[in-house]
């Protein structure tokens, strides 16, 4: 039981407990911070939140998060719009785009295919995806998802759905330990994969081989 002099303090903290990775003494304590602030700094506070939750919207093109219908990486026109690297989210574009070694674009897939949590193709981004290489200006995707039974089975899928048509299907070097989430690769061990990628068709054969 907690003993809260508020209920409105308590109903506060209830809420800020909610977010991943806050525990009640956390929200606690930050509850009570912004107590002790203006008005017109947790005005602007509440606002912001606000304002992020109403006007971001989903880029067009890549499905990434963006101010504007088009993000400002596919609307780059330094960007080399023939290599698409595909990620299952938005987390996973910013860990790419923190290690500095991509010049392409990306197309997230909005998650990765799980049966056990009822996640199948038709929840992801691939319709756009396949449209994309049908138009025949791709040269490369990038398949660059968690190393995990999840990410592999999905990894395959794709593999399946594009291999008919005239473009590179490569994907991310082992440098990425097996089981690993991107968000959680270290920046030079990711660039690094990223860098040393490999045709997914014999990454395919040679795990097929047990090599």
């Amino acid at each position: 039981m907690h003993n809260y002099s508020s209920k409105l303090l308590e109903e506060a903290v209830e809420e800020f407990a909610t977010l991943p990775g806050i525990g009640r003494k956390t929200a606690l304590r930050l509850v009570l911070h912004l107590l002790k602030q203006e008005d017109k700094e947790v005005e602007h506070f509440g606002q912001t939140v606000l304002r992020m939750k109403k006007e971001i919207v989903t880029c067009r093109e890549c499905h990434n998060i963006s101010d504007s219908e088009l993000c400002h990486i596919c609307s780059d026109p330094y960007r080399d719009k023939e290599t698409i690297c595909v990620v299952e989210s938005i987390r996973d574009v910013m860990s790419i785009e923190n290690t500095e070694q991509f010049s392409g674009t990306y197309h997230v897939l909005g998650g990765i295919i799980s049966p056990m949590d009822g996640i199948g193709p038709a929840d992801l981004t691939l319709d756009s995806l396949e449209m994309k290489v049908k138009t025949g200006l791709c040269k490369e995707v990038i398949l660059a998802l968690s190393t995990t039974m999840e990410g592999d089975t999905t990894n395959f899928y794709i593999y399946r759905r594009l291999h008919e048509y005239s473009v590179k299907i490569t994907t991310l070097a082992r440098g990425v330990a097996i089981g690993d989430d991107l968000e959680y690769a270290d920046e030079v061990t990711l660039g690094r994969s990223l860098l040393n990628r490999t045709s997914f068709e014999e990454t395919f054969k040679n795990s097929k081989h047990g090599t």
